[in-house]
């Protein structure tokens, strides 16, 4: 893989591997890459794995590579605290104010300024957006701080370095900055690897689209309040307010219920607040445009209004843009989306637009030995795609069972079902279980479930999502060594435990999008316009490839031995099944209970012997 990266590196070219768990993925590009003498940018899928790849797996190659690189860190802005806005920060309530007073002294120990540094401040505390800047209300070079911004010194930074790790959330902020016109503000680069490269297709749909956030628009008001203290007047104040009131009723009106909605099914509710919405901004520009020239804030608060206005007119009109308009409701906001049906051929444009290399790499691209789900949708048609599997004994050290007899997943009692399957194999293992669902609606069952039946659980300790962060179950699931875990999306990927802790991955469902999702929607709808089947060409390859990431889960180190358990009756039942059954080679396949205690008998004598 070292080899292959090197030489797509040399001639600039255009690369897509599949790495399989134990390859040794991430030296395999940071090897080439340091060696390369070229300028690179890496990116990762998250902060979390920016920070593992900079801090600890750079300085370990880079001391074996015994060169001297320079190497520099780069994450979106609102990941550095702004000295400027923390100047002006006044928050009324009293747990914001102590994380201010952390931030305040921290701001006189930090030489980054980057927040990850401030353990002590949660990274979800309200503190974080008054203390940080955006794009849109930056003052740059006007700003009195400038001189000492974190977020500039972290550019130039980047931009003197040899190699740069970012997060694809700032790449593709900096691809789309590109399309629209804007110079980009990453360095320019001879070389880009894309690490967990599954994830780029659905961010890139996100980011070459528009969304506007009721919170966002909130912060926007705070802000707006805070410029204009100085000219309080009664219209002013009274546009303010009637802006947060439009604001607020257009959350009443949208849907109680958490979830993504296409705009056309919610329509009669929301279409008349989003109107009150759109007037309301309309109404409260003009006055601001009147202070815009009296302070740089007003005049920054001034440019955000209006974008936020021509964002909502984009919205509102049927005719402005080729894609899907759709809602996302959480608890306490809500957010409204155009999500392109295609970007393959905008992503083609940027990324052969240069002359660099491309390498884009994760242990889940391919479904079988079929790359094209993935490189169709990027625009990657003639890009070379290589595969390499897993050098773990995957035949041996892995099993996969499918219990016979189960209802059909849309009956009645489906999910106490599956839980009655999978609980006798805790008898067969001393390891833990991750008990992986499809929805919450029927994780919360098998929680009552289990809460009915903690005798069949056998004293093992029961962890659920959303009982505390998943970082700290994490560390229970390990400690405890024999746990069960039940869980959604957020352990599918991206969750690494070792040894005998879990040697048990049960997953409820075949991974289907829902038909009503709206990027699902989205790219269902492009290719029924092009002729295609959606079902062939992107639901059914999108699903095998979630199933290979939550299955993933399960051997994580040589050593490691354990049994996949898909409960789903149609990977049996239907044709498509044998697609996904595929995915799981070499591990055997099995429908035979005995056969499964076998298999934990026969590595649990091997792992006792090698104990003693």
């Amino acid at each position: 893989m070292a080899e292959a990266v090197a030489d797509a590196i040399a001639k600039r070219e255009r690369l897509v591997i599949e790495a399989g768990t134990g390859t040794g993925k991430t030296f395999a590009y940071l090897l080439p890459a340091l060696q390369s003498g070229v300028k690179t940018i890496i990116s990762t899928g998250t902060r979390a794995l920016q920070d593992q790849l900079y801090h600890r797996d750079l300085p370990l190659i880079g001391k074996a590579v015994g060169r001297p690189v320079t190497t520099a860190l780069l994450k979106g802005r609102a990941n550095y605290l702004c000295l400027h806005r923390l100047d002006q920060a006044a928050p009324d309530a009293a747990a914001v104010r102590a994380d201010l007073d952390e931030v305040t002294h921290w701001r006189h120990g930090t030489a980054s300024g980057d927040k990850a540094e401030l353990v002590s401040v949660q990274e979800d505390s309200s503190v974080w957006p008054l203390v940080t800047s955006t794009a849109e209300n930056c003052l740059g070079q006007q700003c009195p701080n400038y001189q000492e911004c974190f977020v500039v010194k972290a550019r130039r930074a980047a931009q003197e370095a040899d190699l740069v790790v970012v997060n694809h959330h700032l790449l593709l902020a900096d691809l789309a900055m590109k399309e629209s016109g804007f110079v980009e503000f990453l360095p320019g680069a001879e070389a880009v690897i894309l690490d967990e490269a599954h994830q780029i297709p659905d961010l890139a749909a996100q980011f070459f689209g528009l969304s506007l956030g009721s919170r966002e628009l909130l912060r926007l008001l705070d802000e707006v309040e805070a410029a204009t203290l100085s000219y309080r007047e009664t219209k002013l104040v009274s546009l303010i307010d009637g802006t947060r009131t439009a604001i607020k009723a257009l959350q009443v009106a949208a849907p109680r219920k958490e979830g993504r909605y296409e705009l056309s099914t919610v329509s009669a509710e929301i279409m008349q607040p989003l109107e009150n919405l759109r007037a309301a901004l309309t109404d409260l520009y003009p006055p601001l445009l009147s202070l815009s020239e009296s302070s740089l804030d007003i005049e920054t608060a001034c440019e955000q209004v209006f974008g936020a206005r021509e964002r909502l007119t984009n919205f509102l009109s049927e005719d402005s843009w080729d894609g899907l308009r759709w809602l996302q409701v959480n608890p306490r906001s809500l957010r409204l989306h155009l999500t392109p049906l295609d970007v393959s051929g905008t992503m083609r444009g940027l990324l052969g637009a240069g002359h660099q290399a491309w390498i884009l790499t994760s242990a889940t691209l391919a479904v079988g030995e079929d790359f094209s789900h993935f490189t169709a949708r990027l625009g990657l048609d003639t890009a070379a795609s290589l595969s390499f599997p897993s050098p773990y004994a995957l035949d041996r050290h892995g099993l996969v069972f499918t219990p016979t007899g189960l209802p059909a997943p849309s009956e009645f009692g489906y999910t106490e079902s599956i839980m009655e399957r999978i609980v006798p194999l805790l008898k067969m293992t001393r390891g833990g279980a991750f008990v992986l669902f499809t929805s919450h609606r029927a994780l919360q069952t098998a929680h009552r479930w289990c809460k009915s039946n903690r005798r069949f659980l056998n004293g093992r300790d029961l962890l659920v999502q959303g009982s505390t962060p998943r970082d700290d179950l994490l560390r229970r699931f390990r400690a405890h060594g024999d746990a069960v875990l039940l869980g959604t999306g957020t352990f599918w990927e991206g969750v690494d435990v070792r040894g005998p802790a879990l040697t048990i991955v049960a997953i409820d469902k075949l991974p289907f999008a829902s038909p009503a999702d709206p990027m699902t929607m989205a790219r269902t709808e492009f290719i029924r316009r092009q002729g295609g089947n959606p079902f062939a060409e992107h639901q059914l390859p999108q699903a095998a490839l979630a199933l290979k990431q939550g299955a993933g889960r399960l051997l994580r180190d040589e050593a490691d031995y354990g049994v996949i358990v898909l409960c789903d009756p149609r990977i049996r039942g239907k044709s498509y099944g044998k697609v996904f059954l595929q995915c799981m080679q070499p591990m055997p396949v099995t429908d035979d209970l005995d056969a499964v205690q076998e298999f934990f008998r026969v590595h649990e004598v091997a792992e006792q012997g090698e104990g003693a």
